[in-house]
C-alpha cells in the first residue's frame, strides 16, 4: 500500500466529511427524509470520488490498490459510525438497523475508488502507445 498513514488520514476524512453533512442537514432527516436519504449518498460519493482523486494521484500502482483502499475506508466508517448508532448510543439503531439504513451506503467508496483505479489503468495504458 502506498502509505498506511495516508490511508488511514483519507479513511478518517472519508466519514467525517458525511457526518459533517449530515449534523448540517439533520433537520431535513425529520422534516423531509426522502431527500436526507437522497443527499447522504450524493455526499459520500463527492467525498470517495475526490479523496480518491487526491489519495490515488501520489500512487505509484492506483489501480493496483484502489479498491483496497475503498474497502479500508468503508471499514472504518462502519466502525466509527457503530460507536454512534449501536443501542448504547445516542442514535439506538441495531445492528441490522445500521447496515440496512446507513452502513451499505459506505459500499460507495470501493465501488468509486475501483472505477477510479480502473481508469489510471485504462489513461496508462493509452498513454503507453
Amino acid at each position: 500500500m502506498y502509505s498506511v498513514k495516508k490511508v488511514l488520514f483519507y479513511g478518517f476524512l472519508s466519514w467525517l466529511f458525511p457526518f459533517i453533512a449530515g449534523f448540517f442537514l439533520y433537520s431535513l432527516h425529520e422534516s423531509n427524509r426522502v431527500f436526507f436519504e437522497t443527499l447522504m449518498p450524493l455526499v459520500i460519493a463527492a467525498t470517495g470520488v475526490v479523496l480518491g482523486v487526491l489519495y490515488l494521484k501520489g500512487s505509484p500502482n492506483p489501480g493496483a490498490e484502489a479498491f483496497k483502499v475503498g474497502l479500508i475506508w468503508m471499514v472504518i466508517s462502519i466502525v466509527i459510525d457503530l460507536f454512534l448508532f449501536l443501542p448504547e448510543s445516542p442514535m439506538h439503531l441495531s445492528f441490522m438497523e445500521y447496515i440496512k439504513d446507513i452502513g451499505l451506503t459506505y459500499m460507495i467508496y470501493p465501488i468509486v475508488l475501483l472505477g477510479l483505479g480502473r481508469a489510471s489503468e485504462f489513461k496508462s495504458s493509452t498513454s503507453d502507445q
